[in-house]
């Protein structure tokens, strides 16, 4: 049965069954108000993870939409930010809900979003920067972070590729504008984000060779790259032929930037994932750390225009509808996945890090969320 019941703040739930669509007004309190989340009180090690009941669940903003989470993946980013990565922005913001990528069902909408209905299926991923993460029954993202998801994969399955995905699309097809017929280098082809840059790069047309470990080789090579060299035993940059128009350098230290570099034509991109501005701005602070890091990637920029004629980027992830409508696309498509090793209930959040900590599982964890335990919801009379 669907039902409208007015707000005092002038919105209207439309309510069908357990879920809601919400109306006007500038911030709505979601009927949902709290649920169960996994909190970053203090950064450590994964012990300091706390799955707490009774977590707020935050009014939505006139973009934004309720995200009844069914699998969310865990991040070299949630690891790094657990252990006190990015602690100049992060530490008066304490506790933090980690995770970017999400899965899941619609709950509720702000006034201004058109592209989503409740109860509609779709994944995404939240900015780097954001607070309130995933790891949460309930999460709240910006229309623009969300797309439909594909009903040929599963939750488990759509919540490993967007933040992955997103990443390598920024850096290819929105910085390097990568076209068909073009050659790309994948520095680090085996990890999510260098397996995403290769689907999407074969998606465009291009010629694509990649470095990786000797287990991924064959994975790679059948994702669509032409040269997939084992960098434990090759000598890659005797191995790699040629000159490319991108290099995406996913491992990032003073080695791999070199070659890449070395191996690009003039008027190529270099797009490195290791920017420097989170470590500056730990060391330093904001307001020494930030400026600093302005001027190292500037100085790097133009002392690469003129001695090597390429153009030098740090790259990171954000939103972009016309990125995640691609990806989505291409997922639908089966041209485009990130394979699962292994997943956890959320109650075993703790084990999920320790086990990408110590690096007992070398692929995608996903947090399972689909035993969901009911939330507290506000009183509708």
């Amino acid at each position: 049965m669907q039902w409208l019941l007015p707000k005092t703040n002038g919105a209207t739930v439309i309510g069908i069954g357990n879920k809601w669509k919400l109306g006007f007004g500038e911030c709505i309190r979601t009927v949902v108000t709290s649920c169960r989340a996994v909190l970053l009180p203090r950064f450590g090690g994964p012990e300091v993870l706390e799955l707490r009941d009774n977590v707020k669940v935050p009014d939505l903003k006139p973009n934004e939409v309720l995200v009844r989470a069914r699998a969310v993946s865990i991040n070299p980013l949630d690891t790094r930010m657990r252990s006190g990565y990015g602690r100049s922005l992060f530490e008066p913001l304490l506790p933090l809900v980690l995770g970017r990528d999400i899965s899941g069902e619609v709950a509720a909408v702000g006034g201004s979003v058109r592209s989503f209905s409740v109860g509609q299926e779709v994944f995404g991923a939240l900015h780097p920067t954001a607070v309130r993460g995933t790891y949460a029954d309930y999460a709240v993202l910006a229309e623009d972070e969300l797309t439909s998801k594909p009903a040929s994969i599963s939750h488990v399955e759509a919540s490993a590729i967007p933040f992955a995905a997103l990443t390598a699309w920024r850096a290819l097809r929105s910085t390097a504008r990568i076209k068909k017929g073009q050659r790309v280098l994948v520095v680090g082809g085996g990890g999510a984000v260098g397996f995403s840059a290769i689907q999407l790069s074969v998606a465009a047309g291009c010629y694509v060779s990649t470095t990786c470990g000797g287990e991924s080789v064959d994975r790679l090579l059948v994702a669509g790259a032409e040269q997939a060299v084992d960098y434990t035993t090759e000598d890659y940059e005797v191995a790699i032929k040629g000159y490319f128009d991108a290099v995406l350098d996913t491992i990032g230290v003073p080695e791999t930037e070199r070659i890449g570099i070395n191996l690009l034509k003039r008027g190529g991109h270099y797009m490195t994932l290791q920017g420097e501005a989170a470590s500056l701005t730990d060391r330093y602070g904001l307001a020494i750390g930030l400026p600093l890091a302005t001027t190292t990637l500037l100085k790097k920029q133009i002392q690469y225009r003129y001695s090597h004629g390429i153009e030098y980027w740090w790259t990171y992830m954000r939103a972009d509808a016309e990125g995640l409508d691609e990806i989505r696309c291409l997922a639908e498509a089966g041209k485009l996945k990130i394979p699962v090793e292994k997943t956890f209930p959320i109650t075993e959040v703790r084990e999920a890090h320790e086990a990408k900590d110590k690096r007992l599982i070398q692929g995608k964890v996903v947090l399972d969320l689909n035993e969901l335990k009911p939330p507290v919801h506000e009183p509708l009379l």
